[in-house]
């Protein structure tokens, strides 16, 4: 009796957990602005932890929010294009754009000018796509009616909720979101997190970028001149440990003003606009070659001295005042050092949008400011500094190096975008092993700059770093016949923007990929893996083969599932049985192409009109597995029978490993 109840529970766990979400409601209102224009509204109302893509994110990216208003009668015109809501902004790593997302509600609105009279309601209909952490639902389509207020109402017609034909799916949703709710505490959306994280890597890098600005010719000689400075002057120990506390916190405030200014003058959005902007990204290129060649020695920058002049002399006038004078003094004096690095994390925040720029001040003047203060409350540190000399100059260098570099990625923004193909992975790549490997000369001191001191032998210290970016160099060649680089994803160009998109090196064991040649209706997929588009061609050849079948029900547009074909398809132990153990069935939801009016139908399911070929792939995918979430994977025999439980996004490459395993092991059975 016990088992039984627990088989019961565990079929009636399965019926929950099938995955049938529909996390998306829609209502319509309309507004009336005069006797002939009005607008109309279309809410959304989005389940906790999912998304809705927004409207204008480019070719390529996940499936936008379109909406098409029914006007066979010409009745109405529509007035400029569908607006929506500010929403939340992030470049995708994945899709390598910028793209928007809304949580919680949007709201959409389009303007429209009745041309005849007699109109009471408008027809529409919207396409959209959701997503969560872990799973992404195909392109679905909603049809939206806007009721037209009659001439005794005047602002608003009522909200009107779109049609009740999903209370089936509803109920289910109910029972996933308590049955979620039991088992997950805590749902956070990935974009969110994604954009907490990018403010954080901004804050490191700058705070980083602080202390190496700290090690130039320019800043360092500063710190005994400045603390001697507050220590004799002061009367007392704790008046001077006061001032150079005021001074420090002087220099946060300056350059904090100064990403201020930026964010205002630009926006915050804007500046998230202009990175995937040609012209932003190819002035970029210049001015950090522009900072690059002046690191390197070939001239410095420098504000004009006047200016320089008149801030020191305020610095004499003495108290907060005097102080904070001194701190801008600073910053002008020792701009030929610092003004290149604090261009580069300006123009690198300007990527990230948002506040990025003022985080990215913040965290740079920290780390300008904290020797100050702490030498200054400590004088006896002091002596523990190394003296000046040309090893500062080592560090301008090497700054140099890194900002030549960083440059191109900027030029390859710039190609990507225009698909000029000028600047493919392999070009990007042969630059980046050339400025690294001539830095790796340099510290090694075979060759030598202006500026630099002559050198009898070089430091410990010096060698090891030499070392690391030597390694580093001979990491990248490798990435010339088409390896990966982990280390450096999102810097160089995609694999498919390549003059080899399929690698030179072939991986895995698989004769067919070796030779060359391809099943009939096979191609080469994600990681180059022999996939199937379509499944009676699949199961066929799996037949032949006498291999299982992994169905992967996927979509162009799916996020997470790049994210398991690139981080997780790619380990080699999963990549092998990919290769070699099973048959790929690759079943794309989001594919546009129209089927054959023969082979169009209404699905048993949804009672959706099933037009698409991706249509028909998720209508399979619903009706046999009450699943419509991607991605979404099953192993199956020849006969279409599940060999064990399904798998849906699951980044633990051992968990997804075993899963596989245990299909083949049950299929040899």
């Amino acid at each position: 009796m016990k088992n039984s109840i627990i088989i019961v529970l565990l079929l009636l766990s399965g019926s929950m957990f099938a995955q049938m979400y529909n996390p998306v409601k829609w209502s319509t209102s309309v507004e009336k602005v005069s006797d002939k224009e009005y607008i109309l509204k279309a809410k959304a109302v989005i389940q906790s932890g999912w998304h809705l893509y927004g409207q204008y994110i480019e070719e390529g990216g996940p499936s936008r929010t379109a909406f098409t208003f029914k006007n066979p009668s010409k009745k109405f015109e529509l007035i400029g294009k569908t607006t929506e809501e500010k929403g939340h902004e992030v470049v995708d790593k994945i899709f390598d754009m910028k793209i928007k997302y809304f949580e919680d509600k949007a709201l959409f609105t389009q303007k429209i000018k009745l041309i005849s009279e007699g109109l009471s309601n408008i027809e529409g209909e919207v396409e959209f796509m959701v997503c969560d952490d872990s799973n992404c639902l195909p392109p679905t389509s909603e049809e939206l009616v806007f009721k037209i207020p009659t001439e005794n109402k005047t602002a608003a017609a009522e909200a009107t909720p779109t049609a009740e034909k999903d209370s089936v799916i509803t109920e289910e949703v109910t029972l996933v979101k308590a049955v979620d709710k039991a088992e997950k505490t805590v749902a956070v959306d990935a974009p969110k997190k994604n954009e907490k994280r990018g403010l954080l890597s901004i804050f490191i890098i700058a705070f980083l970028s602080g202390f190496a600005a700290l090690l130039t010719p320019c800043v360092f000689p500063m710190i005994p001149m400045t603390v001697s400075y507050f220590t004799k002057q002061s009367k007392t120990k704790a008046a001077g440990i006061r001032n150079a506390m005021i001074y420090g916190f002087s220099i946060v405030i300056i350059y904090v003003l100064l990403g201020s200014i930026v964010t205002a003058v630009f926006g915050a959005d804007s500046l998230n606009a202009l990175s995937t902007n040609v012209w932003f990204n190819l002035i970029f290129f210049i001015l950090l070659v522009v900072f690059a060649c002046s690191f390197l020695g070939a001239f410095e920058i420098m504000l004009p001295n006047s200016l320089a002049n008149k801030v020191d002399s305020q610095a004499d006038r003495g108290g907060l005042i005097g102080i904070f004078f001194m701190a801008l003094a600073l910053a002008i004096v020792s701009f030929s050092c610092t003004g290149p690095i604090v261009g580069t994390l300006l123009v690198e925040a300007a990527s990230k949008g948002g506040i990025a720029p003022i985080v990215g001040m913040l965290g740079f003047s920290i780390a300008i400011a904290l020797p100050f203060s702490l030498f200054a409350a400590f004088p006896g540190w002091l002596n523990a500094l190394p003296k000046s000399g040309g090893w500062l100059n080592t560090v301008k260098v090497v700054l140099g190096f890194l900002e030549l570099a960083l440059a191109f990625k900027f030029l390859s923004n710039a190609d990507l975008v225009l698909q000029l193909h000028w600047l493919e992975r392999e070009t990007f790549l042969a630059i980046w092993i050339a400025v690294f490997g001539m830095l790796a000369f340099y510290l090694f001191g075979k060759i030598t700059l202006p500026h630099d001191s002559p050198l009898n032998h070089i430091s410990v210290g010096r060698l090891g770093f030499g070392l690391i970016v030597l390694s580093f160099t001979i990491y990248l060649i490798p990435g010339l016949w088409g390896a990966p680089l982990k280390l450096i994803s999102g810097f160089p160009p995609p694999m498919q923007y390549s003059e080899s998109p399929n690698g030179l090196c072939v991986s895995g064991n698989s004769e067919l990929k070796i030779t060359g040649s391809l099943p009939e209706g096979a191609e080469h997929g994600p990681q180059n893996i022999i996939t199937f588009h379509d499944y009676d061609k699949g199961m066929e050849y799996a037949k032949k083969q006498g291999k299982p079948v992994l169905l992967d029900f996927t979509g162009y547009a799916c996020v997470n599932c790049r994210k398991m074909e690139e981080l997780v398809w790619s380990d080699p132990k999963v990549l092998g049985v990919l290769n070699n153990d099973v048959v790929l069935i690759s079943l794309y939801v989001d594919d546009k192409k129209e089927l054959p009016e023969s082979e169009q139908y209404t699905s048993e399911t949804t009672g959706k009109k099933i037009k698409t070929i991706g249509n028909k792939w998720s209508d399979l995918q619903i009706k046999t597995y009450k699943a419509n979430a991607q991605p979404f994977y099953v192993i199956v025999d020849h006969n279409s029978n599940s060999l064990t439980e399904t798998s849906a996004y699951n980044p633990d490459i051992t968990e997804y490993y075993n899963w596989l395993q245990s299909g083949i092991k049950n299929f040899k059975k």
